[in-house]
């Protein structure tokens, strides 16, 4: 490979892991928790039937329910675009940060609910440990890079200010 390519590619990973980084840290934080809220709704009649339905769907049908969504947010984060083309970048942020967090949200559980009928698919079979496997590398690195541990340090220092205020017990 030309040396000109492989500094532009070295550039692009230089720009991009730590934005993806950061796009994967968020995730992460999100996933679970908002996954299982969202399946606190399976509690309603209809929201039970809807999962049962979600879940007894053939690959094709699981693959479908699960990436519409996804593109069903685009035009909203779109829209948080255009207003951030218009000078409202708190409407702009709070309209692309609702996205995200709904997205998430409705990501997350459709997951939960598609995998197994997604893992019938050879080429999701195959790549989804290899993306897992990576993810999972990439948090690591980041939970033990100095910022991410001084945030947490940060954070536990805060929880016991709190509680000490509140007069609550160690």
């Amino acid at each position: 490979m030309p040396l000109l390519i492989q500094l532009l590619l070295y550039l692009l990973r230089l720009l991009f892991m730590p934005l993806l980084a950061l796009a994967l840290v968020f995730e992460e934080w999100g996933w679970e928790p908002l996954a299982a809220l969202l399946a606190r709704l399976a509690r309603l009649p209809f929201w039970a039937w809807l999962e049962r339905q979600i879940r007894a769907l053939p690959r094709w049908g699981a693959l479908l329910v699960f990436g519409v969504p996804v593109l069903g947010l685009l035009p909203v984060k779109l829209l948080g675009l255009y207003l951030l083309g218009h000078g409202h970048v708190w409407l702009s942020l709070a309209v692309l940060v609702g996205a995200k967090v709904a997205g998430t949200a409705v990501a997350a559980r459709l997951f939960q609910l598609t995998q197994p009928a997604l893992m019938q698919f050879g080429w999701f079979a195959h790549w989804y440990p290899r993306w897992k496997t990576w993810k999972d590398d990439l948090l690591a690195q980041v939970r033990q890079s100095v910022p991410w541990r001084t945030v947490r340090k940060l954070k536990a220092d805060a929880r016991r200010v709190l509680r000490r205020m509140r007069g609550d017990k160690p």
